[in-house]
């Protein structure tokens, strides 16, 4: 369509250019002329062309055993399926070209048709999982298809696991850790955006409250004032110009930020799912490596609504507890970037009566397990990471996670290497 476009603006020009030379009373060149025949033509050619192939339909996308072909492909067969493709076009309603992979292959011996049938059964198990899974994000949490979706992806990874075949294993880390990737990536792009937006009004004299001594124990309370004069703005104005349009953009980003927190709580909650279903699947380590480099997310949860921070404080606990287990081989800069990643969020995030997040006896044997996370690491990290967790513990209103047994354990053996 784009190139009729082309060729009629093309002849359009001609047109226009000729004739307004035309209009002084010269006469039309054999150049203009043969311009005039050569986009009339092209412009014939490929109206001709296009009711052909909306009678003819050709197909111009490469054959399956094409499609399947390593070197830059769409998909490539290798060792390790990769169900990341799937997670790209599940959200999307149109057609996909991974239905062309349902045609068909050709083999030439009984053996071959076994393992091909084996494999592409897994890599069928492994696309329809996918897909299932990348519907959450496409359905509301409130719908009762939404429990039946999660309930089917529950049983599908359930049994899976339950079989003890490796590829079925393989086929829920792969599955699981792409969808772990893409909500973390759909919550980060959500609070990015609900920043932008949430508290216009507010947020200048925030940040410059925050930078103050002791300015988080003010910021919630400034921003609880700030709401409650928003909402009775409405209430208090008369009907003038002015205050009726400065109430009705008050609550039209109230209004929207009701509806980002109700999206981003939804968001952490699958992301929670996801992170429980990778421990239960033997695949957590997947999940370890994409949280050490979420710093963006961690940044963002920091000002987040309370119930995503209470979320996204429990798949930290999650994650933190599995490598103190013991079980995984975690690298060293693995557990340095989770905790300095994801300790401030356990200082400042709200922990009142409303949004309860981890009892009592919880947030102490968390405490334990973040000491012996950290007595797992060089001195040199230990160090950098008591140093911010003190400054965060120090300058936030909330009194959990408290370092000192940890600092105290730290002093101990510096002072035995001394000696």
């Amino acid at each position: 369509m784009s190139t009729v476009n082309s060729a009629a603006k093309a002849l359009v020009s001609v047109a226009s250019t000729t004739s307004g030379g035309g209009s002084d009373g010269e006469s039309w060149r054999a150049i203009d002329h043969a311009r005039y025949l050569l986009m009339l033509t092209t412009w014939l050619t490929v109206w001709v062309l296009r009711v052909l192939m909306d009678h003819i339909p050709i197909s111009f996308v490469p054959p399956p055993d094409r499609l399947l072909g390593g070197g830059g492909g769409i998909l490539s067969v290798g060792s390790s399926f990769d169900y990341t493709h799937v997670s790209a076009t599940s959200s999307s309603s149109s057609p996909s070209l991974q239905l062309i992979l349902h045609e068909g292959f050709n083999y030439s011996s009984s053996e071959d048709i076994d393992l091909a049938h084996e494999s592409s059964s897994s890599k069928a198990i492994g696309r329809q999982l996918s897909h299932i899974i990348g519907l959450f994000s496409e359905i509301p949490s409130t719908s009762r298809k939404y429990q039946v979706v999660v309930g089917m992806a529950d049983k599908i990874v359930d049994e899976n696991m339950r079989s003890g075949q490796v590829a079925l294993k393989e086929i829920n880390r792969s599955s699981l850790s792409s969808a772990f990737n893409r909500t973390a990536n759909s919550l980060y792009r959500s609070l990015r955006s609900s920043g932008h937006d949430l508290e216009e009004g507010d947020a200048w004299p925030s940040r410059m409250l925050s930078a103050l001594p002791l300015g988080s124990y003010i910021v919630p309370y400034f921003r609880g004032l700030c709401f409650c004069v928003n909402s009775l703005l409405p209430l208090l104005s008369i009907g003038g110009g002015s205050s009726t349009g400065g109430s009705s953009r008050s609550q039209r980003a109230l209004i929207a930020a009701s509806e980002c927190a109700v999206v981003e709580e939804k968001l952490a909650h699958e992301l929670l799912w996801v992170t429980n279903k990778l421990r239960v699947s033997l695949a957590v380590d997947e999940a370890l490596v994409q949280w050490s480099y979420a710093s963006g997310l961690a940044s963002r949860a920091l000002y987040a609504h309370p119930r995503v921070q209470g979320t996204l404080i429990k798949i930290s606990a999650i994650l933190i507890e599995e490598i103190a287990r013991g079980d995984l081989e975690v690298p060293r800069q693995v557990k340095f970037r989770i905790l300095l990643l994801w300790l401030p969020l356990f200082c400042y995030s709200s922990n009142g009566l409303s949004y309860t997040i981890l009892t009592g006896y919880e947030k102490a044997e968390m405490e334990k397990v973040i000491d012996e996370v950290i007595s797992t690491l060089p001195l040199d990290d230990q160090e950098q990471i008591l140093m911010n967790w003190m400054h965060d513990y120090a300058t936030s209103a909330s009194d959990w996670p408290n370092p000192q047994n940890s600092y105290y354990r730290w002093f101990h053996i510096c002072r035995e290497l001394l000696v």
